[in-house]
């Protein structure tokens, strides 16, 4: 990790080891152009939410992505930030693997762990348009803690927070966030992963 990117990250004394929450990881004009770029896209309808595969498309049913997945390279929009990601020390190398998800009010995804044998070590989720919260909890012990997750900020999964904690986005269309009903709006997320070929 960066120096730069470390003194952004928030310390929570509950959050999983290997977490790391970078509010402001974009400018608001960043999340403007990644938005335009993405609406423009074809969007995939095969689950209650919709998505967008880039580099390797991931078999939800098998749930397993593999060479024989790969979609091409991807696209400049998403190259960049890609890039960016790499060199500050995130990645080992570029991530090949987007998944972008498009959660409305409502809408969320259930626990679960990213796939070990596909993905590497570090998984990176830049949050777009609305907050939420997510729910990590620790598959081996009675754990768990909630992270709001604000536009533009990024979460990065590593160690304990990869590969032990679940996380998951509770499907309704309002948070509790310090006290205080926040309702929920468009929201999309994309995520960023190295691609494994052991």
């Amino acid at each position: 990790m960066s120096t730069q990117l470390s003194q952004l990250s928030v310390f929570q004394p509950d959050l999983p080891p290997g977490l790391e929450y970078l509010p402001d990881f974009i400018s608001a004009g960043e999340a403007d152009y990644l938005v335009h770029n993405i609406d423009a896209q074809a969007w995939r309808s095969d689950l209650k939410r919709r998505v967008q595969h880039y580099g390797y498309r991931y078999d939800y049913k098998a749930r397993q992505a593999s060479e024989e997945d790969y979609i091409g390279r991807l696209p400049p929009f998403l190259r960049g930030l890609a890039e960016r990601l790499a060199y500050a020390g995130n990645f080992g190398s570029v991530p090949d693997q987007v998944i972008v998800n498009e959660y409305m009010p409502g809408q969320g995804i259930s626990a679960h762990v990213d796939c070990r044998p596909c993905f590497g070590a570090v998984i990176a989720s830049l949050s777009l348009m609305s907050p939420c919260v997510m729910r990590l909890e620790n598959i081996k012990v009675s754990q768990q803690t909630d992270l709001v997750l604000e536009p533009g900020s990024l979460l990065i999964l590593s160690g304990e927070a990869r590969h032990v904690w679940t996380h998951a986005i509770p499907a309704r269309k309002s948070d509790m966030v310090k006290g205080e009903k926040q309702l929920r709006s468009r929201r999309l997320s994309l995520t960023f992963r190295e691609m494994r070929f052991d």
